[in-house]
């Protein structure tokens, strides 16, 4: 006997699956959520299907009448359908015309429902284009080593676009599993202090820095453990940026199984051969690591 497949939405953060079910989601209320979501194809493939079927429809309600529609041509449904589109889209090209009361009363509902259906679409697909995008890019692991004979945990970010983001904000928060007596499994999520919360001006690169002691949640835990309660790291990133004076948000999951442990970032940058040369930035690197050999203890 074959067991049936869970049916259900699928959710993915941090590298951790969960299937939900019994959510009853209601498409025509949702229906902005959809459309700023989708993907550009997606999007104008929609457009597309809501226009044919709504030429369709008054097609089919001109083609009720007696004769609503002066020269039309071809004289079918074929001819009623690209009078609609005519209609709807506010042409007019004046060939064909309603030449009854009843053509005139589908016209009339046909080109508020165009003009309507214009303003919606414009302002959906202006705030598609509008909308703030993310250029914050985060290392592929985080690191972590010995420092000043303290235990650091690192995450490397950079600012794709190399302008001005106005004081950026960083939280750092470490997921897991917790079991209690009285409130059973659940996922807790823990604060995590960083050295510096905040870049008054990111531009190029920021590496967050959490010090595990006696007050981290990590602090006596290593790989195994991390595993043991699927643990995963949360990063946000809030800020301003300058040029178009927009909110800018990231965020990015870690499982912990991706901590590179005695490991430390290449370095991006390099020196100039001369005195006075300027610096250069090897964005090739930002995702390397190397391991640290003969790590000191603390």
């Amino acid at each position: 006997m074959t067991q049936d497949k869970p049916h259900g939405r699928r959710i993915s953060m941090g590298g951790r699956s969960v299937i939900a079910h019994g959510l009853h989601t209601h498409f025509w209320q949702d229906i902005y959520y959809y459309a700023m979501t989708s993907s550009w194809p997606v999007f104008f493939a929609g457009v597309g299907v809501v226009f044919l079927v709504l030429n369709m429809c008054f097609a089919s309600l001109f083609m009720l009448g007696d004769n609503p529609i002066g020269n039309l041509h071809p004289n079918n449904f074929l001819g009623a359908f690209f009078f609609s589109v005519e209609t709807l889209a506010t042409v007019g090209y004046g060939d064909m015309h309603p030449q009854t009361v009843y053509g005139h009363s589908i016209a009339t509902l046909e080109i508020f429902v165009g003009m309507a259906s214009v303003a919606l679409i414009t302002g959906v697909m202006f705030a598609r284009f509008s909308r703030p995008r993310s250029s914050i890019i985060f290392a592929n692991h985080p690191v972590s080593h010995m420092m000043d004979g303290k235990r650091v945990l690192l995450i490397r970010l950079a600012n794709a676009r190399m302008n001005i983001i106005s004081e950026a904000t960083a939280k750092l928060r470490l997921m897991r599993d917790e079991s209690t007596s009285t409130m059973g499994s659940f996922r807790k999520i823990t604060d995590m202090k960083l050295e510096r919360e905040q870049h008054p001006i990111f531009i190029l690169g920021w590496t967050v820095i959490h010090v595990i002691d006696e007050s981290s949640p990590l602090f006596g835990m290593d790989a195994d453990a991390l595993h043991a309660c699927r643990a995963s790291l949360i990063l946000s990133i809030e800020g301003v940026d300058d040029t178009t004076n927009q909110p800018q948000r990231a965020r990015h999951y870690y499982p912990c199984s991706q901590i590179h442990w005695n490991h430390r970032y290449v370095d991006v940058f390099e020196n100039g051969r001369d005195a006075d040369s300027v610096q250069h930035i090897h964005y090739t690197r930002f995702h390397d690591s190397e391991e640290i050999i003969d790590v000191p203890e603390a």
